[in-house]
């Protein structure tokens, strides 16, 4: 028998087995700051250019990928156009927005190696209105190592997305869970990185290497580079633990560190199977509403 879809939660499902987003009298977050109230941002006049955010961890299991599609939802929900360019080889952007990339014929693989193939060639459209997606399969593992012996092989990414900066306001890059050749083009390509950190001690401890290596990346590929935030995902209030890890990170990172936190749920699992966004299969849950805070606070920076 196959596996059977998950059940979509009516708009009356009570998201009372989830953790509270933050209380609803809280003066106090789980970062330890006052709570902002950001409103929703206006409509815009114009689309464009793009602000390009590279998403990135080198530690796998954190929470980019759901991150990536669901801020990238929650920001189209607000009227923004948003491009989502999957950059892992395992392709799993692309399958948790309900892609299947195993036969197609054009991925971002080839949007890289081939200067016939144009981003309009390679980008589909999602189910979610103002989203769009460039998709990605184990083709990308290759063009890791066909990369290496290309003339500045670090820019091949940047190169490639020139053309959509003017059409989208944000484009956002989900790295593979490695500092190789591909995270390095997507750090060129960006102008800012969002850190997704897992509230548990093993991924803290990586945070250091890759604020190395996005300082190496700004002082000799991309000045304009900068740290956007860190995002604490997977956080279980209930666990002293995952409160003392968020407390250092706001200690080492201060305002750097986004006001939103995403807890643990079940629903973002479901999500993945379903092949669409928290924000559309479960509009009223805690991860939705975390991640239109979250966007709020994107646009609003």
């Amino acid at each position: 028998m196959g596996m059977e879809p998950p059940q979509r939660p009516d708009a009356s499902d009570s998201p009372e087995t989830e953790q509270p987003l933050y209380g609803r009298n809280a003066k106090v977050g789980p970062t330890g700051r006052p709570v902002r109230v950001i409103p929703e941002p206006p409509p815009l006049v114009r689309h464009g250019p793009a602000r390009i955010i590279a998403l990135c961890n080198q530690k796998g299991g954190v929470g980019k990928t759901t991150t990536t599609i669901n801020m990238g939802a929650a920001l189209a929900e607000y009227g923004r156009k948003v491009l989502l360019v999957d950059f892992d080889p395992q392709g799993a952007l692309s399958v948790g927005l309900g892609v299947s990339t195993h036969d197609m014929e054009l991925t971002v693989y080839n949007l890289l190696m081939q200067r016939e193939v144009s981003l309009d060639d390679v980008k589909v459209k999602t189910s979610v209105d103002g989203l769009d997606l460039v998709p990605s399969n184990i083709d990308l593992s290759a063009g890791e190592v066909q990369l290496v012996g290309e003339v500045a092989r670090e820019m091949t990414l940047a190169r490639v997305l020139r053309s959509a900066v003017e059409d989208y306001d944000y484009i956002l890059i989900d790295c593979q869970p490695s500092l190789g050749l591909l995270t390095i083009n997507a750090l060129t390509a960006a102008h800012g990185v969002l850190i997704p950190l897992e509230c548990e001690f093993f991924s803290l401890r990586g945070v250091a290497l890759l604020i190395d290596t996005i300082e190496k990346v700004k002082d000799r590929l991309n000045p304009a580079l900068e740290l956007d935030g860190i995002l604490a995902t997977m956080y279980d209030a209930r666990t002293v633990h995952a409160r003392q890890v968020l407390g250092r990170v706001v200690e080492a990172f201060g305002e750097k560190v986004y006001d939103t936190v995403i807890s643990r749920t079940v629903r973002f699992p479901e999500t993945t199977v379903a092949g669409e966004p928290i924000t559309s299969f479960a509009p009223s849950s805690t991860g939705a509403r975390a991640y239109r805070a979250l966007a709020r606070e994107v646009i609003a920076r």
